[in-house]
């Protein structure tokens, strides 16, 4: 009997041991590919851009290297890179505060138009600017907005203006520029969220005698912040690593922090400084995701309570 009952327990536990690994080997499958993907060209690049920051030299080709912060106190102790990187930042926010003005008015027409006629013209509108490529649409911009460009010439065969308008090599250009790439980005984040709020919320609120801009800025607008916060996230990251447009249509006159990055490594050949400054960026973008998730939590959390 003892000899039953142990053979019992024994295969139960490997029927339970065969009931796990039967559980969990496809969701493992599943999950490595990406796991991998992330580690090699996430986790990995960034573990050498933080390790080079804080190294004297090169290891594999060089000897006696040693840790530092020299890269990081040299960031601290000119004033010039503070102005870089509050230039990044601010047209990072004036980009995503462009996109958010005209891409959530198109996102609501989009969320609320009857028919699909009318959503496929207006998603094809938003998405046929992304089939061009950056180069192509920034050079467009320069077309239009250089001395000799169009605008300008227009104005002054008009006679509305005697010389040209500097509309070309200013932060103006680059965050015109910037808005026109990454508006999609903002209204394809947006109409999904939108889409999902109840239009019968609204139209209970007007009911009760709110105005449709009451109604719209009390009901639609608290409701849409989630998609809002992703979108300026999405935007944001992306406008302050932009490199093309802001290296094109500022011409160098406005220098940016990706623009600082790439004359690092191809003219002064400091790896280890451009490094420094690649965390500083990555540095931003984290503290930016941070800030999002707990608002949005607040914001979820209010929600529960009412």
């Amino acid at each position: 009997m003892a000899r039953t009952g142990s053979q019992h327990t024994h295969t139960q536990g490997c029927s339970k041991m065969n009931a796990a690994r039967a559980g969990i080997t496809p969701i493992a499958w599943l999950i490595a590919p990406s796991a991998l993907l992330f580690a090699l060209f996430f986790f990995l690049p960034m573990g050498l851009m933080a390790m080079i920051s804080l190294l004297t030299g090169n290891p594999v080709v060089q000897a006696n290297v040693d840790f530092t912060t020299k890269y990081y106190r040299r960031i601290l102790d000119d004033t010039y890179y503070f102005e870089v990187i509050w230039t990044t930042l601010r047209i990072g926010l004036l980009t995503t505060l462009a996109a958010l003005l005209i891409g959530y008015p198109l996102a609501h027409l989009m969320a609320r138009v009857r028919g699909r006629t009318a959503y496929a013209m207006l998603m094809m509108a938003v998405l046929t600017p992304m089939l061009t490529g950056i180069v192509v649409r920034t050079f467009a911009w320069m077309a239009l907005l250089s001395d000799k460009g169009a605008i300008n010439q227009a104005l002054i065969g008009l006679g509305l203006i005697s010389k040209p308008l500097p509309l070309m090599y200013n932060e103006f250009s680059i965050v015109l520029g910037l808005t026109h790439i990454y508006v999609p980005y903002m209204v394809l984040t947006l109409v999904g969220v939108i889409g999902r709020i109840d239009e019968r919320l609204e139209h209970a609120a007007q009911n009760l005698g709110a105005s449709p801009l009451r109604a719209f800025l009390e009901v639609t607008l608290p409701l849409s912040l989630p998609g809002i916060l992703a979108g300026s996230l999405l935007v944001f990251a992306l406008a302050i690593s932009a490199y093309v447009t802001p290296i094109l249509m500022g011409g160098f006159q406005i220098m940016t922090l990706p623009m600082l990055i790439y004359q690092q490594i191809s003219s002064s050949f400091n790896v280890g400084f451009a490094a420094a400054l690649g965390m500083v960026l990555l540095t931003i973008s984290l503290v930016l995701v941070i800030a999002y998730n707990r608002i949005l939590g607040l914001v979820s959390g209010q929600r529960d309570l009412q």
